[in-house]
């Protein structure tokens, strides 16, 4: 069953009503506190310009625990090469841009509309959404945004225009930060050989909810 959000009341149904896909709920809006609810939930929201806003809780989420993350010996060999220069929260709207306008293989238009840009935004200025960014030679070539809740890092979307540029920004949020889990929403082959791995929901929720 679909559930209808309303636009003024800020609510979700139980996760585990969501679909065989994760779709649970359509409608309401982007306003920090029903985004913060829904991420609270293990609730993301997940759209693009030509449908209503859709949100999804899956049933499995794909997730990097920092102590599992995988480095090859050539990612190892950039990493202390000091190709790159990697920084914490100081341009939050230039990795947002980059994620939502870079060019992905197999992959046309973005699901990071005008829309959701904006309420990200305006969760990094409350607090609450954060960005690692990769520079080389004073130049943005990478970088991932998220949303934290406790001590969890929910991540949103990440980018390279450079070889192993978005690697370098998972990398040092794993080895220079406090957060238990990295959560990465959906599997991809890249994520699963750095170490990420799929857990149900309940396990999820667990360590979304320890402080």
């Amino acid at each position: 069953m679909l559930y209808q959000l309303s636009d003024t009341e800020i609510w979700f149904p139980k996760p585990e009503l969501a679909e065989d896909d994760g779709l649970l709920a359509v409608g309401g809006d982007l306003s920090p506190n029903r985004l913060m609810l829904a991420y609270h939930h293990g609730i993301f929201p997940w759209y693009s310009d030509e449908s209503p806003i859709l949100w999804y809780s899956p049933h499995e989420r794909f997730v990097l625990f920092p102590e599992k993350l995988k480095i090859s010996v050539s990612m190892a060999k950039v990493i202390d090469s000091g190709q790159f220069n990697i920084t914490f929260d100081d341009s939050f709207e230039e990795v947002i841009e980059a994620c939502a306008t870079v060019s992905r293989q197999g992959e046309t238009g973005t699901w990071i509309t005008q829309e959701m840009k904006k309420a990200y935004i305006d969760l990094h200025g409350l607090g609450y959404a954060h960005s690692v960014e990769v520079w080389e030679d004073d130049i943005l070539v990478g970088g991932l945004y998220g949303v934290v809740v406790n001590s969890v890092f929910c991540g949103e979307s990440m980018f390279s225009k450079v070889s192993n540029g978005s690697k370098a920004a998972l990398i040092w949020l794993c080895s220079n930060s406090s957060f238990v889990m990295i959560d990465c929403q959906v599997h991809t082959k890249h994520l699963e050989s750095m170490g990420a791995s799929l857990v149900s929901r309940s396990e999820y929720l667990k360590y979304l909810n320890k402080m």
